[in-house]
């Protein structure tokens, strides 16, 4: 059973930068399709940005040019670099992957809470 565990949530000033990042253990995720995800308070989860095992990228228009992911196969780890943040971005921020067939992320970590203050 894989788990997902998110770190480096906080507390930032508008166009501050925060770096997250979710290792998986249990068992290898270099095959898998891995996501970020977000959810903020009274809002519906939304897509953040998402790399296949292959290596190809998509983000959601609100973040691109802004967030980078990028993964780590040798650390079982996906990361999301967030620069130029804004108030709109707080949010709990979840990593998500892709690992049976069947409906997309099945897996989820708990979740880290970023802030950015105005």
């Amino acid at each position: 059973q894989v788990q997902l565990v998110e770190s480096g949530g906080g507390l930032v000033q508008a166009g501050g930068s925060l770096r997250l990042s979710c290792a998986a253990s249990g068992r290898t995720i270099s095959r898998n399709t891995m996501g970020w995800f977000r959810q903020a308070p009274g809002k519906e989860r939304e897509f953040v940005a998402a790399i296949t095992w292959t290596g190809s990228i998509s983000y959601a228009d609100s973040v691109k040019g802004r967030f980078t992911i990028s993964r780590d196969n040798a650390k079982n780890t996906v990361s999301l670099q967030m620069n130029s943040l804004k108030p709109e971005d707080t949010a709990v921020y979840y990593c998500a992957a892709d690992l049976v067939p069947g409906p997309p992320y099945d897996t989820w970590g708990q979740g880290t809470q970023v802030t950015v203050s105005s």
